[in-house]
Protein backbone atom coordinates (compact mmCIF):
# COMPACT_ATOMS: atom_id res chain seq x y z
CA UNK A 1 0.00 0.00 0.00
CA UNK A 2 1.70 3.18 -0.95
CA UNK A 3 2.19 5.90 1.86
CA UNK A 4 -0.59 8.62 2.41
CA UNK A 5 0.72 11.92 2.05
CA UNK A 6 -0.01 13.03 5.19
CA UNK A 7 1.72 10.08 6.77
CA UNK A 8 4.59 11.39 4.78
CA UNK A 9 4.14 15.07 6.10
CA UNK A 10 4.10 13.67 9.17
CA UNK A 11 7.15 12.06 9.38
CA UNK A 12 9.07 14.95 7.56
CA UNK A 13 7.26 17.20 10.20
CA UNK A 14 9.57 15.01 13.34
CA UNK A 15 12.62 15.98 12.63
CA UNK A 16 10.33 19.52 13.06
CA UNK A 17 8.66 18.56 16.30
CA UNK A 18 11.67 17.46 18.37
CA UNK A 19 14.02 20.64 17.16
CA UNK A 20 11.22 22.57 18.70
CA UNK A 21 11.62 20.91 21.92
CA UNK A 22 15.67 21.64 21.93
CA UNK A 23 14.58 25.19 20.77
CA UNK A 24 12.14 25.93 23.98
CA UNK A 25 13.95 22.97 26.54
CA UNK A 26 15.35 25.08 29.35
CA UNK A 27 18.62 22.56 29.23
CA UNK A 28 21.67 21.57 27.24
CA UNK A 29 21.12 18.76 24.11
CA UNK A 30 22.26 15.73 26.62
CA UNK A 31 20.08 16.25 29.39
CA UNK A 32 16.93 17.05 26.86
CA UNK A 33 17.49 13.94 25.07
CA UNK A 34 17.29 12.34 28.85
CA UNK A 35 14.23 14.04 29.59
CA UNK A 36 12.68 12.59 26.32
CA UNK A 37 14.07 9.02 26.86
CA UNK A 38 12.76 9.55 30.46
CA UNK A 39 9.31 10.79 29.46
CA UNK A 40 9.18 7.59 26.86
CA UNK A 41 9.50 5.09 29.72
CA UNK A 42 7.56 7.03 32.42
CA UNK A 43 5.09 7.86 30.18
CA UNK A 44 4.78 4.75 27.99
CA UNK A 45 5.44 6.26 24.70
CA UNK A 46 7.92 3.99 23.58
CA UNK A 47 10.71 1.93 25.03
CA UNK A 48 14.22 3.29 23.61
CA UNK A 49 16.74 0.75 23.63
CA UNK A 50 19.14 3.63 25.15
CA UNK A 51 19.07 6.68 26.24
CA UNK A 52 20.70 9.07 23.02
CA UNK A 53 23.26 11.72 23.26
CA UNK A 54 22.76 15.20 23.10
CA UNK A 55 24.43 14.82 19.47
CA UNK A 56 22.07 11.91 17.79
CA UNK A 57 19.19 14.49 19.40
CA UNK A 58 20.59 17.71 17.60
CA UNK A 59 20.75 15.42 14.44
CA UNK A 60 17.07 14.23 14.42
CA UNK A 61 16.40 17.64 15.17
CA UNK A 62 17.81 18.88 11.65
CA UNK A 63 16.46 16.59 9.15
CA UNK A 64 17.03 13.17 10.63
CA UNK A 65 14.27 10.90 10.96
CA UNK A 66 13.94 10.39 15.06
CA UNK A 67 12.28 7.57 16.49
CA UNK A 68 8.51 7.34 17.09
CA UNK A 69 8.95 7.80 21.06
CA UNK A 70 11.39 10.86 20.64
CA UNK A 71 8.41 12.61 18.35
CA UNK A 72 5.70 11.26 20.97
CA UNK A 73 7.62 12.53 24.18
CA UNK A 74 8.42 15.86 22.66
CA UNK A 75 4.76 16.34 21.93
CA UNK A 76 3.64 15.39 25.07
CA UNK A 77 6.58 17.72 26.87
CA UNK A 78 5.29 20.73 24.49
CA UNK A 79 1.55 20.56 25.54
CA UNK A 80 2.42 20.82 28.86
CA UNK A 81 5.01 24.01 28.16
CA UNK A 82 3.38 27.06 29.87
CA UNK A 83 4.75 28.90 27.03
CA UNK A 84 2.01 26.97 25.37
CA UNK A 85 4.05 26.90 22.07
CA UNK A 86 2.22 25.57 18.72
CA UNK A 87 3.96 24.44 15.62
CA UNK A 88 5.52 26.71 13.31
CA UNK A 89 4.46 25.53 9.95
CA UNK A 90 2.42 22.32 8.13
CA UNK A 91 4.87 19.61 8.15
CA UNK A 92 5.28 20.27 12.32
CA UNK A 93 1.42 20.56 12.48
CA UNK A 94 1.37 17.37 10.98
CA UNK A 95 3.77 15.95 13.26
CA UNK A 96 2.06 17.33 16.23
CA UNK A 97 -1.36 15.89 15.33
CA UNK A 98 0.31 12.12 14.18
CA UNK A 99 1.36 12.38 17.50
CA UNK A 100 -1.35 13.58 19.63
CA UNK A 101 -3.44 10.46 18.05
CA UNK A 102 -0.45 8.46 19.04
CA UNK A 103 -0.25 9.50 22.66
CA UNK A 104 -3.98 8.79 23.27
CA UNK A 105 -7.13 6.58 22.22
CA UNK A 106 -10.08 8.53 21.28
CA UNK A 107 -13.19 6.96 20.21
CA UNK A 108 -14.08 9.81 17.72
CA UNK A 109 -12.65 12.92 15.99
CA UNK A 110 -14.57 15.32 18.21
CA UNK A 111 -13.22 13.60 21.06
CA UNK A 112 -9.45 14.18 19.83
CA UNK A 113 -9.94 18.04 18.88
CA UNK A 114 -11.89 18.79 22.16
CA UNK A 115 -8.92 17.30 24.43
CA UNK A 116 -6.65 19.44 22.45
CA UNK A 117 -5.05 22.52 24.83
CA UNK A 118 -7.45 25.41 24.17
CA UNK A 119 -4.30 27.44 22.20
CA UNK A 120 -3.95 24.31 20.00
CA UNK A 121 -7.24 23.89 18.71
CA UNK A 122 -7.03 26.23 15.68
CA UNK A 123 -3.13 25.43 14.97
CA UNK A 124 -3.88 22.11 14.50
CA UNK A 125 -7.54 21.63 13.53
CA UNK A 126 -6.74 20.92 9.69
CA UNK A 127 -4.01 18.64 10.34
CA UNK A 128 -5.51 16.61 12.78
CA UNK A 129 -8.29 16.34 10.86
CA UNK A 130 -5.88 14.98 8.00
CA UNK A 131 -4.33 12.52 10.66
CA UNK A 132 -7.85 11.30 11.81
CA UNK A 133 -8.61 10.05 8.14
CA UNK A 134 -5.54 8.44 7.88
CA UNK A 135 -5.95 6.84 11.13
CA UNK A 136 -9.15 5.45 9.81
CA UNK A 137 -7.71 4.38 6.82
CA UNK A 138 -5.36 2.23 9.19
CA UNK A 139 -2.23 4.03 8.11
CA UNK A 140 -1.36 5.81 11.17
CA UNK A 141 -0.12 2.59 13.22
Amino acid sequence: MPESPFYAKAMRGGSRLVGHWMLIGQADPDRLAQILADTARLASLGDPEETPSGATLREWSHEGQPPSWAMRSALFLLVQMPSRPIPNDDLEACAWAYCWLRNRSFEAFEQACEALPVHLQAPLAAALEQAWADQQSQRLI
